[in-house]
């Protein structure tokens, strides 16, 4: 059987137990052209615009 072979200490068990560490949600940003929600820095998935800019044709 596993016993621990010292006490852990009150500071290293909050530690471990604190949300300071874990992942946030992933940032989003609204559309310039279409105001659907898209990650930051990235071309449209719906309009297909990038700063108001037309990067892919979806009208096809």
């Amino acid at each position: 059987m596993a016993v621990p072979k010292r006490k852990v200490s009150k500071a290293r068990r909050d530690k471990r137990r604190s949300a300071v560490w874990k992942l946030d949600a992933p940032a989003f940003s609204r559309c310039s052209h279409c105001g659907a929600l898209t990650a930051p820095h990235k071309v449209c998935k719906n309009c297909g615009y990038y700063k108001g800019v037309e990067v892919i044709n979806k009208e096809a």
